[in-house]
Parts: structure tokens; sequence; C-alpha cells
């Protein structure tokens, strides 16, 4: 009977995984495109019935605090394939930058959970990202190569806005910046950095990316041939 039981809650458990990762899924364009999104338009898109999605999250609220801990996750994940050892923090910061860049969609999502929720809640969501950023603005303020007119952990803050604000923009307007090239030389330059300086040492990481991703495309191929 235990067995029968356990059977049978199986599928049901894993339906309603399912549910839920469709109805986040969902969520997330829906209230890309349209921050005032309706839970009932949501679940609509998401082919759900209402009950089925309150069943999950019990508020817009509640669903809002699931996004950005996807996008806080989101971002932690992206810094720590960013990351390099022995990087200097012009460079950690602009390896940062242009991974926050690359997860964009979810990490708009920030600036939403700003509007529906309570401080204390997006601070954990960010908070590992968040002391990653401020400890290499701090390191970088020591050295001489970022601006120190402001706390480490104030600037560190200042920066992120500006990266919210550029990828809002990316998203809404006629400028474009798709590797984030632009956004990561903006933020360089914020942090106190000369222009030139910044664009080099963006141009520098992309550089460095591309022809890493080309090395593994050739690869690929060449294994590919010989499995032929």
């Amino acid at each position: 009977m235990q067995m029968a039981d356990a059977l049978g809650r199986t599928p049901q458990r894993s339906r309603a995984s399912s549910n839920r990762t469709r109805i986040l899924a969902t969520a997330r364009q829906k209230l890309r495109d349209n921050p005032d999104a309706s839970l009932d338009s949501i679940a609509q898109a998401a082919g759900v019935a209402r009950r089925t999605l309150y069943g999950h999250f019990s508020s817009r609220q509640a669903l809002v605090a699931a996004l950005t801990q996807e996008a806080g996750q989101a971002l932690q994940q992206a810094f720590a394939t960013a990351r390099i050892p022995g990087a200097d923090p012009l460079e950690a910061t602009a390896r940062m930058a242009l991974a926050a860049w690359a997860v964009g969609d979810q990490y708009r999502l920030i600036s939403l959970g700003r509007r529906d929720l309570r401080a204390e809640a997006i601070r954990a969501a960010l908070a590992p990202a968040r002391e990653e950023s401020t400890a290499t603005v701090r390191r970088g303020q020591d050295e001489g190569v970022f601006a120190d007119h402001v706390p480490a952990p104030v600037l560190a803050l200042t920066l992120e806005a500006l990266m919210l604000a550029l990828a809002a923009e990316n998203a809404a307007s006629t400028w474009a910046d798709p590797a984030g090239e632009a956004a990561a030389t903006a933020l360089l330059v914020a942090a106190g950095v000369a222009p030139q300086v910044a664009a080099l040492r963006v141009r520098e990481v992309l550089d460095e990316s591309e022809g890493h991703e080309r090395r593994s495309d050739v690869r690929r191929f060449a294994a590919s041939a010989r499995s032929h």
C-alpha cells in the first residue's frame, strides 16, 4: 500500500514541479514585457488554472520573490563562471559586468523586485553577488584604480543601479549593446577609470572570451571529425 502511494505521488510531484517551472518561465517573460501583467494573464499564458498558480504562489509578491531569487542565483552563477584567479580589479569588474549582461533577462527582474518587494528580500537574493562586487570595488579603491570618494559598498550599489538602468534601456529602446561592451565600459568609467583605459580593458576581456569560444568550436569540430 505504501509502495502504491509512493508510485501514485511521484507523477503528481513531477507534474507539480513542471507546472511551477512553466509558471516561472511564463511570468519571467510576461513581467519583462509588462511589469503590470496580472496573475490571471500569467496563468492563462502558462496554460494552467488560476488555482494551480495560487497553489504555488499565494500572491503576486510571492511570485516576484521567486523570480528575484532566481535572478540572484543566475547572477551569482554568472559571476562564478566569469571569475578567474589573479584578475586585477579592473578585469574582475569588467568580467562581472559582462557576465551580468549575459543574463540580462533575469537581471532586469531585479528592478521589478525592487518595486514589489521589501528591501530585505532584495538584499537576501543579491547578497552573494553584492558581496563579491563590493569586495572587488574595495580592492580597486585600495589599489588606487577606482575612485574612493564614497565607501566601497555605496559605490558598488551605485554601479549596480547603473547596470540595471542600462539593461532596461537596452531592452526598451533602439539602443543595442549585444555583448555588453558599452555597458561594461560605462561601469568602469563610473567607478573612476579613464574612458580610454576602461574601453581597452573591456575589449581585452571580450577578445579573450571570443578567442576561447573559437578554440572550443575548433576542438568540437575536430572531435566530431574523428568520430566519423
